[in-house]
């Protein structure tokens, strides 16, 4: 073998898995040069606005498009009615439903999508829009899901009257979408019959919206003569995309080219179709010229996808020591005027079954019901993966009340319910199989971090003085990585991904991948994944993604799916091109394949150190000295199907500080420990659980999508939405422990997303904490300054001496 200053020398030329190395698409990020669905020109390019509902349930009456079509520059208005004989005035959805792309005869939400206008720019089609007439005669709204049901509720969906085999369920009433149910129902509820304690609460996570920094919008160009379409799209899922829209528009899914640029920020929202798209490719059809649609910032947060908004109540049997027997779980999720929701085909509410969390719990029982209201539609998962969040959220929040209840620390009582590490791989209550995990490690190495009983000490000092300050603990398991074809599908297709690498003769390579960045740095950890399994230097590495012409057929990126999916498609691939180059090194060293070994970056013969071939060299041989029947070159595909899930965990301490006066609550301390097994590019991953720390805070602490009674929606623009800047956003601590997965190939789980996941109720916990001696077990959301002085106003707490 080399010597070891060789080696190290070799390795950190190379830069792949463990290095922090920089990104390599920050340059020209950082120089502006970044290419948007908003930078694309086009020769002879219309542009198109929205006409939008000003009413939440309303009927057309009539639209009149004469005084629009004579404004100048003006090209085409398209409502509904033309979209039929084209069959395209409605489309399907993700969820199995079906939604309008214009409205047909009634708008159901506020700002739904009435008509298409199509203009030589985007000033002029904005003024447009203004004079479309649209007569209207209103209906009333719904906008609470817990009356959606009621026997005089208005009726939302009037196209789905009287069919009541839903795509998942049977449907109860007409605004029910679903009733899904999982666990053990009969054995649940005979736990709770006889447990020492049971304990029950109501909680309600609120409706909220990814709000990425750029909005939805794509470029479409129809070629009349040769039949294509080419679309540039804000999408994480450009090969769904266009299977979606040969399907609707019967132009050959070989015809159609989706492109999915550089997008700024996805989080989920740009996982779905909407019907801006959609209308956009019909007016270039029609017009056969370019046409470019991009919303703007209050239609952005009033149409596209939202999240949340779930009404859960979770109930814990135990006994007198704390230990869990039985969890039940009921859930009425609000899906808005159509069900969007972006999950897997077999779930409508997701995995939100992962409820059991950290927890050996032996029985448990959850029931989801879906139901229409005249909000905008969506539930995409927000940085996270399929409603894990809300099952983060409610499970963290019972083991609070519980240890409340039992006057059993915080801590502790998580310390006797988790699941230990030699029960792994543990099949959970519903069904899930986590592959590893050492929880109790996790969650000291916190405590002993942030000197636990110190704060614990301090807290009760404070109390004596009047003085609020909270303490939150969450120890949550994510489930990540869609996933295993047998479980996940999307519209059928199973939710597999791919890498397809090509060396060049000269050494350098380059990858396509099935999934697309949004931000998460795929040119750099692919690239690494690469070196470290090809030898080549990560900066000699080309990756590219989002081209559904060149890339292999993947089903994007959402759900932590990059490293868990397309990172172990990237290693399979790179490892199918290694297996050849080990043959191609044997025949140029004229040994036995069984006589290498690999060595960083080259093949060297056992026993005789000087005797090797670097990478470099195979790959130039690769190219005119193959072994007598190979194959010239160096290439690979791998569609990878995981053969299970992965299961990323962490343990996060936060403590606050509350101004009994003013309701203001000052995040003091935030630390957080993330192990997402393998660690490809640790610098990324702290950059990552940054972000997803941040999104929690603005969720836990400002962000709410509210409606009026009147289905008007309130808070749509940054003028009231909370995004937090640096002034506003915590210090951030962050640490990791190792668990590598054993069934994926670097061992690697995903952590982009399980900031975001185990942050939030880590805020809730915390704020609650501030409370609990006066009997306080839950707070909804969001805990800013007002929510928070309400509940100290109703303690009496603000009162002056």
């Amino acid at each position: 073998m080399s010597s070891t200053a060789d080696t190290v020398e070799r390795e950190k030329n190379l830069q792949g898995i463990g290095c922090s190395r920089k990104r390599k698409e920050d340059p020209r990020f950082i120089q502006g040069k970044g290419n948007y669905v908003d930078d694309i020109k086009m020769p002879g390019m219309l542009f198109a606005d929205m006409v939008r509902s000003p009413h939440a349930h309303a009927r057309i009456k009539s639209i009149n498009k004469e005084k629009a079509l004579a404004l100048p520059g003006v090209h085409a208005v398209i409502t509904a009615e033309d979209l039929k004989p084209l069959n395209l005035h409605w489309m399907p959805t993700l969820a199995g439903d079906v939604q309008a792309v214009l409205a047909d005869e009634k708008v159901v939400f506020q700002q739904q999508e009435v008509a298409l206008v199509v203009a030589d720019d985007r000033y002029i089609a904005a003024d447009a829009t203004e004079l479309v007439e649209v007569e209207y005669e209103e209906l009333p709204p719904i906008v609470d899901p817990h009356k959606a049901m009621d026997p005089d509720a208005p009726i939302i969906r009037e196209d789905l009257v009287g069919k009541m085999e839903g795509a998942h369920s049977k449907r109860l009433h007409d605004n029910h979408i679903f009733t899904w149910e999982v666990g053990q129902k009969d054995e649940t509820d005979r736990v709770f019959e006889t447990a020492e304690v049971t304990v029950k609460q109501e909680m309600t996570y609120q409706r909220v919206h990814p709000s990425p920094l750029e909005t939805c919008g794509c470029v479409a160009s129809f070629d009349k003569i040769k039949g294509t379409l080419t679309v540039y799209i804000t999408s994480q899922a450009p090969h769904v995309v266009r299977t979606v829209v040969s399907q609707l528009s019967g132009i050959p899914e070989s015809k159609v080219r989706i492109i999915s640029p550089d997008i700024g920020g996805g989080f989920g929202n740009k996982v779905g179709v909407y019907p801006g798209y959609v209308a956009t490719i019909v007016a270039s059809i029609v017009l056969g010229r370019p046409v470019k649609w991009v919303e703007d910032r209050i239609e952005h947060l009033s149409t596209t996808a939202f999240a949340r908004d779930y009404h859960m109540t979770g109930e814990l049997a135990a006994d007198k020591d704390g230990r869990i027997k039985a969890l039940r779980v009921n859930v009425l999720a609000d899906h808005g005027a159509f069900d969007a929701c972006a999950d897997p085909s077999k779930f409508p509410a997701g995995l939100f079954h992962i409820c059991t969390g950290s927890y050996d719990i032996p029985t448990a029982y959850a029931r989801v019901d879906g139901v229409y209201t005249n909000k905008a539609p969506g539930g995409v998962a927000y940085r996270c993966s399929f409603r894990v969040t809300e099952a983060v959220y409610l499970i963290e929040r019972m083991v609070d009340v519980l240890a409340q209840k039992l006057n059993i620390d915080k801590a502790e009582i998580r310390f006797r319910n988790f699941i230990k590490p030699e029960q792994f791989p543990y099949t959970s209550a519903f069904g899930w199989e986590y592959d590893s995990g050492n929880y109790h490690a996790a969650l000291k190495k916190v405590l002993e971090a942030v000197d636990y009983e110190g704060l614990r000490k301090e807290q009760a000092e404070k109390r004596a003085r009047g003085e609020l300050m909270g303490i939150g603990i969450v120890t949550f398991t994510e489930i990540v990585g869609a996933g295993p074809s047998k479980t996940c599908d999307i519209l059928g297709i199973g939710m597999f991904d791919s890498c397809e690498i090509r060396v060049h003769p000269t050494g350098s390579a380059l990858a396509r991948m099935g999934t697309i960045t949004q931000g998460q740095g795929h040119q750099t950890t692919y690239a690494q994944i690469i070196a470290s399994e090809l030898g080549i230097p990560s900066e000699d590495i080309q990756i590219e993604e989002g081209d559904t012409d060149t890339a292999p057929y993947g089903l994007g990126t959402y759900g932590s799916r990059t490293t868990p999916v397309g990172g172990a498609a990237t290693a399979k691939a790179a490892r199918k091109i290694r297996a050849k180059a080990r043959k191609i090194a044997a025949h140029l060293l004229e040994v036995s394949e069984d006589d290498l070994e690999w060595d960083v970056d080259r093949f060297r013969v056992k026993g005789s150190p000087d005797q090797a071939k670097t990478m470099k060299e195979i790959a130039w041989a690769a190219y005119n000295n193959v072994p007598e029947g190979m194959e010239p070159g160096l290439e690979a595909v791998e569609y990878y199907d995981p053969p299970n899930f992965t299961y990323p965990f962490g343990a996060y301490v936060c403590v606050v500080d509350i101004d009994k006066y003013t309701g203001v609550t000052k995040i003091r301390r935030f630390y957080a420990l993330d192990d997402c097994g393998t660690r490809i590019n640790p610098m990324i991953i702290d950059g990552q659980i940054h972000g997803g720390l941040t999104e929690g805070f603005a969720v836990a602490m400002g962000q709410e999508l509210i409606y009026d009674e009147g289905g008007n929606i309130l808070g749509n623009s940054f003028m009231d939405y909370f995004l937090p800047t640096a002034v506003e956003t915590p210090h951030w601590e962050t640490d990791y422990t190792v668990t590598p997965s054993p069934h994926h190939p670097l061992g690697a789980k995903g952590v982009a997303e399980s900031p975001h996941v185990g942050s939030i109720p880590t805020f809730t916990a915390a704020v609650v904490d501030a409370f609990a001696h006066l009997g306080v077990t839950h707070m909804n959301m969001p805990h800013n300054a007002f929510n928070v002085w309400k509940k100290i106003h109703e303690l009496g707490l603000d009162k002056r001496s």
